[in-house]
């Protein structure tokens, strides 16, 4: 994977029973996703408002291998698995990082994400400009 964002587990993270809910595991994806397309020099809502466009998840794939826990400190990464015209597919991991920096995989897995018109939420052709800068 290319990039990775650090995350830190807090208590509005878990459920009863002291892990990482899984549906967070998309919300950490979304938020190493939205970071590494910012250090692309992609930003989204810059990417709006110059080209008329926008970036929406139409799949995700996740397989969950073992639980994350409060004040666990995750490496979440992302990475270009496939480019087309009007979409991509970014590979995603969520390792845990312990204090002697082993790292367990805990989670992995796919999101599509398609371009649209964002008046009307039409699908489009990813701008060439935004492509060029993902390969």
């Amino acid at each position: 994977m290319s990039f990775e964002f650090p995350i830190r587990v807090y208590w509005e993270d878990t459920d009863a029973g002291g892990i990482v809910f899984y549906a967070n595991y998309l919300k950490f994806f979304e938020r190493a996703r939205t970071e590494w397309l910012r250090s692309l020099g992609i930003g989204q809502h810059q990417l709006r408002v110059a080209t008329g466009g926008m970036f929406v998840v139409s799949e995700t794939q996740i397989k969950y291998h073992r639980p994350a826990v409060l004040d666990d400190t995750l490496r979440v990464t992302a990475g270009l698995m496939e480019s087309g015209r009007a979409s991509l597919v970014i590979g995603q991991q969520a390792w845990r990082v312990a204090s002697d920096h082993s790292e367990t995989l805990l989670c992995e897995g796919s999101i599509r994400i398609g371009w649209v018109d964002a008046a009307s939420l039409k699908p489009a052709r990813i701008p060439s400009s935004i492509l060029e800068r993902l390969q």
